[in-house]
């Protein structure tokens, strides 16, 4: 990543807004290196440390950079804060393709989760579970 790429993030987002599924179009600030551990899911894996830590959950709405959060509406910023993230991203089961079926996704998740924990995650890890191996979900 780039130096004082959080900084510059909000810079990113006015001149370049958001592409399909929620990621910044063409983002300056990352590397060709970074592009490919991308694409070979090798930048998961500090996440993978923090699940194994317990500090993260299998299954949940994944932690965001401070300008990303305040892109999202204040019930659901209030409502993500009431869990621990998630290394498997609701995003991954349903596939939204703009920030507000992203925050639709991610708040449908979280009011299934608070009813029913165990079965919501089990649901959504595998519908994310297919959508990666057999249609190739990324997020880009």
């Amino acid at each position: 990543m780039h130096p004082y790429s959080e900084y510059l993030q909000e810079y990113v987002h006015n001149l370049n807004n958001l592409q399909e599924g929620g990621k910044f179009k063409d983002d300056f600030r990352i590397s060709s290196t970074g592009k490919l551990m991308r694409k070979l899911w090798l930048d998961e894996l500090p996440m993978i440390i923090n699940l194994l830590k317990g500090d993260m959950k299998l299954v949940g709405v994944r932690p965001l950079s401070q300008h990303y959060f305040s892109l999202f509406t204040k019930e659901l910023q209030e409502k993500r804060t009431n869990y621990k993230p998630g290394l498997v991203p609701p995003f991954y089961a349903d596939m939204p393709k703009t920030l507000e079926e992203i925050m639709d996704t991610e708040m449908k998740y979280l009011l299934a989760y608070e009813k029913h924990p165990f079965r919501t995650d089990w649901k959504y890890f595998w519908k994310a579970f297919y959508n990666i191996v057999f249609r190739r979900a990324r997020s880009n």
